[in-house]
C-alpha cells in the first residue's frame, strides 16, 4: 500500500496515535507532499521546539520507506480539474489540500488525512 500523508496525519503519528502508527507503518512507501512539509515546517518556526521538531521530521523522511513528493507539470492539470469540480459541487477546500489531493490522484496513491473534507472528491482512496 503506498501512501500520502496530510499534515495532521504526521502529527498524530508523532505523537504515538494508534491507528496513526499502525496506517503509516503497514505502508510500503509513504510519500510526504511538499505542501505538507511546508506546512509542518511553518508550524515548526512558530514554536519553542522547532529544531527537535525539525530532527523527528528529518529522521522521518530519512526512512527508506519514505519519499518527499513535489509538484511538477501533470500535477497542474489534476489540480484544475479538481478545483473545477470543487466549485461546480460548492465545496471549496483549503489550497494546499487541493495540491495534496491533486498529487494522491497524479501518483494513485491513498490518501491517509483525517480532515474530512476530502469526502466531497469520492475519486480519491483513502487509508481509514
Amino acid at each position: 500500500m503506498r501512501i500520502a500523508i496530510d499534515t495532521n496525519r504526521y502529527r498524530d503519528f508523532c505523537e504515538g496515535q494508534d491507528d496513526a502508527v499502525r496506517q503509516i507503518r503497514a505502508a510500503t512507501m509513504v510519500h510526504m507532499p511538499f505542501t505538507v512539509l511546508a506546512e509542518l515546517r511553518a508550524g515548526f518556526e512558530c514554536r519553542s521546539l522547532a529544531r527537535r521538531n525539525e530532527s523527528a521530521l528529518c529522521r522521518f523522511l530519512n526512512s527508506p520507506r519514505v519519499v518527499a513528493l513535489f509538484a511538477d507539470e501533470q500535477t497542474t492539470f489534476h489540480y484544475a480539474r479538481i478545483f473545477r469540480q470543487l466549485r461546480q459541487q460548492g465545496t471549496p477546500i483549503p489550497t494546499n489540500d487541493i495540491w495534496l489531493a491533486a498529487l494522491v490522484q497524479q501518483h494513485n496513491l491513498l490518501l491517509c488525512s483525517r480532515d474530512r473534507h476530502f469526502d466531497v472528491l469520492p475519486q480519491l482512496g483513502r487509508v481509514n
